[in-house]
């Protein structure tokens, strides 16, 4: 969806949204891809201002609810609507913060009611499913395997795994170093059977030729350059095929089975937080706000895939 052209009378709407982006980037320091959501769902918004003959400093409450109403009208699921009333809020902050307003008109907004959405979790068995249809005679087999390893073995979203540096691997200590949303750093545990797998991977980023600026990307592609979300969306998306497995799954979906599948064999769940990355803890606080070797305490005596049968494999 494109906002109005310049040429008109929407240059104020363009010029907020710059700064609001900057705003949201500099001050708040939410991710590109949330950035990319929020400045998405500002274009809906001012749109909507637009076509009503109303500036963004001069809306009120009611229109804000009648934007809502068209959301509803359309068709829009409440957790998108959730995400949208999310970025106006935020929009109107910055508005006051910036001495735009004095009033904020979303202060009696509410945010729709969303069910809470179980997700999908992988059977320990549905992963080993997964891991076994990988073609062993593709040449990126490894890499796909060290892939689906570190995924399901450190709990990462997919956005860390893809942006995982070479760098970034602590082979000795078995930690890595993981950015998370907002550029929030954490230091996870790895296990030493996603370690071996990464290993097994390097022979592959060896005989790539790697593009320039690329070459601290741990995961890689055959043409040199660093995987993409969605090319890992896809590697996964065709092995479940394969595998036979007919749950709707995603790369996520196998944070969610880390999560689970620690818990569900005892655990601490302030460890697991601490692994997903829940709590903002960046490099130089981790040593102090966390201890380390209970974490990997944790890991290696909770996760399926450290049991001692195969730790040898």
């Amino acid at each position: 969806m494109k906002l109005y052209r310049e040429s008109d009378s929407n240059i104020p709407f363009l010029s907020l949204l710059k700064k609001y982006k900057r705003y949201l980037m500099l001050e708040k320091h939410l991710s590109a891809n949330t950035v990319e959501s929020y400045e998405f769902d500002m274009v809906k918004f001012f749109n909507y201002l637009k076509d009503n003959n109303i500036e963004p400093a001069k809306a009120c409450y009611d229109d804000i609810v009648g934007f809502i109403s068209c959301l509803n009208d359309v068709g829009i699921h409440p957790r998108s609507q959730s995400r949208i009333i999310s970025a106006i809020r935020g929009f109107y902050k910055f508005m006051i913060l910036d001495g735009y307003i004095e009033k904020d008109p979303c202060e009696l907004i509410e945010t729709p009611s969303i069910g809470r959405d179980i997700p999908e979790v992988l059977s320990v068995e549905e992963i080993d499913r997964i891991i076994a249809a990988i073609d062993p005679t593709k040449r990126e087999a490894a890499r796909d395997n060290a892939i689906i390893e570190v995924l399901y073995g450190c709990g990462l979203r997919v956005s860390e795994l893809t942006n995982l540096k070479f760098s970034d691997i602590y082979w000795d200590e078995e930690f890595i170093k993981v950015t998370g949303k907002g550029d929030k750093q954490r230091l996870a545990p790895i296990s030493p059977i996603a370690l071996k797998r990464l290993r097994e991977y390097l022979p592959f980023r060896s005989s790539v030729d790697i593009k320039r600026g690329e070459e601290d990307f741990l995961f890689v592609t055959k043409r040199g350059k660093h995987m993409s979300r969605i090319t890992v969306f896809h590697i996964i998306k065709e092995l479940a095929e394969k595998a036979g497995i007919t749950k709707t799954i995603s790369p996520h979906t196998f944070r969610h089975s880390f999560a689970t599948h620690m818990l569900e064999r005892g655990a601490n769940l302030r460890a697991i937080q601490c692994m997903l990355g829940h709590e903002s803890i960046s490099t130089t606080e981790i040593y102090t706000h966390l201890d380390t070797n209970t974490l990997r305490y944790e890991i290696l005596e909770h996760h399926p895939r450290n049991m001692k049968k195969v730790r040898n494999q």
